[in-house]
């Protein structure tokens, strides 16, 4: 049985890949030191003898008993929210954390995985976003220490890779949703939801004009485990290409949950992105991989979750 460690574990993404390799039959650990992650993400593998649990903070040093064939950094906090309340255990999670987890790939002669970010490209001049494109990052905006702690990731990994022949891969993920989104974690879908269940105005940043792409969370998954088990290093945009503004969709949202709330605007953020839409044609061609999963699919399934969790 195949040993794979999981970072961010408890958190919506690194549970759901716990899911998918436990379903695929490999040994998993998952490390979370629950900064923002909740166990209750998880608490359904603990009785499983192909998972165990080691609540750690990535950016001490980290050892794993045993071989391990693969890692999968997903841990940092991912939300604006988040990152604007933290901002230092940001950066150390993408700089240190990653350094720590090389090191450990390394002795062990594991391939890992890191979790990069659209967020990588910035407030971006080319449309859609393609690998190539650098970005267009405010380097000491309020959201460089997210955007730069991934582009510290990306850079610090291809080092690895290059100087000391590691087996490296990179995905950048745009965004993505589905159960286990956190209620206030302070990103579109999860805000207007639970605004909406709970009979609350919907609050929309700038005039709603800007797009975004939104990617189900077992779609992103599926690309996940495909790029970790093919032979590619270098970074793969992984989401949905179906854009949208987000007026549109905090409309579609009061549509879904047969709500009559009004929207509110309130002024965007700064260096919020205009628009958001991955070109996934590497994924396409390398991966053989592209979202299966529709918004009005996906949503109906998200919103039972939040439902449950609102009304409960």
């Amino acid at each position: 049985m195949k040993r794979v460690l999981i970072t961010g574990a408890a958190g919506f993404l690194g549970s759901h890949l716990c899911d998918r390799f436990i379903k695929e039959g490999y040994h998993v650990i998952g490390m979370d030191n629950l900064l923002t992650g909740n166990l209750e993400n998880i608490e359904h593998l603990f009785p499983l003898k192909q998972f165990e649990y080691y609540h750690h903070d990535v950016t001490k040093f980290v050892h794993v008993p045993g071989p391990l064939d693969y890692i999968l950094h997903f841990a940092s906090p991912a939300s604006p929210i988040d990152y604007l309340k933290m901002p230092i255990q940001t950066m150390k999670v993408g700089s240190i954390g990653t350094h720590n987890l090389m090191g450990l790939a390394k002795d062990k002669k594991a391939r890992i995985l890191v979790a990069s970010t659209s967020e990588i490209y910035g407030d971006p001049d080319v449309h859609p976003q393609t690998e190539e494109y650098w970005g267009n990052v405010n380097s000491v905006g309020p959201r460089g220490v997210y955007d730069e702690a991934k582009r510290y990731m990306e850079a610090i990994t291809m080092a690895y890779h290059t100087f000391h022949n590691l087996e490296t891969r990179i995905i950048r993920i745009f965004n993505t949703y589905g159960p286990r989104m956190r209620l206030d974690d302070g990103r579109a879908l999860p805000a207007f939801m639970s605004q909406a269940l709970r009979g609350e105005d919907i609050t929309v940043f700038g005039d709603g004009s800007q797009t975004r792409s939104f990617c189900y969370v077992d779609d992103l998954v599926d690309g996940i485990y495909r790029l970790l088990l093919s032979d590619y290093p270098h970074p793969v945009n992984i989401g949905n290409p179906s854009e949208i503004t987000i007026k549109e969709f905090a409309e579609e949202i009061i549509k879904l949950t047969g709500t009559s709330q009004k929207i509110v605007y309130k002024p965007l953020p700064k260096d919020d992105p205009k628009q958001r839409r991955p070109d996934i044609t590497k994924a396409k061609e390398i991966l053989g991989w592209e979202p299966k999963v529709g918004r009005a699919e996906g949503l109906k399934i998200t919103y039972e979750y939040f439902k449950n969790k609102i009304l409960k």
